[in-house]
């Protein structure tokens, strides 16, 4: 099959593929759930990600923290998945998100390059959960 036809076959299947929004929607709240629920069974994993300056800013230890975060994360990735209060939940992540892109990058800055992986991951979401705020807002 040459490339001409490949890309017109391609192109079809695309038109009949549901809008991409929902693809981002569908994947930003299996993300939110996934890793509320991951918080739920191993915290202490997550915990990992509290550095030894930032625990004493948390009125709880860096486990209970995580367990209540995923607690919240698997509510609001529920509502994302069943598209219900998406605006709110999508925005609720989109902040929590980009807060986390703005601890990590600290974190990378004064600790040598500390959690850079998880950084650059953590900018494409924050990037996706901003769009499906936007897109639901309008």
């Amino acid at each position: 099959m040459d490339v001409a036809r490949l890309l017109a076959r391609a192109s079809d299947l695309a038109a009949r593929a549901p809008d991409p929004v929902v693809f981002a929607r569908v994947g930003l709240g299996a993300m939110v759930f996934l890793a509320g629920v991951h918080k739920l069974l191993a915290p202490g994993a997550w915990a990992l990600y509290v550095t030894d300056w930032l625990a004493p800013w948390l009125v709880v230890s860096p486990v209970t923290f995580m367990l209540v975060n995923g607690v919240l994360e698997v509510g609001f990735g529920a509502a994302i998945l069943a598209d219900r209060w998406t605006s709110f939940a999508a925005g609720v992540a989109a902040v929590s998100l980009s807060a986390t892109v703005g601890y990590l990058a600290l974190v990378a800055v004064l600790e040598g390059g500390l959690f850079v992986d998880v950084l650059v991951r953590d900018v494409g979401l924050a990037a996706l959960a901003w769009a499906v705020t936007v897109d639901a807002l309008r």
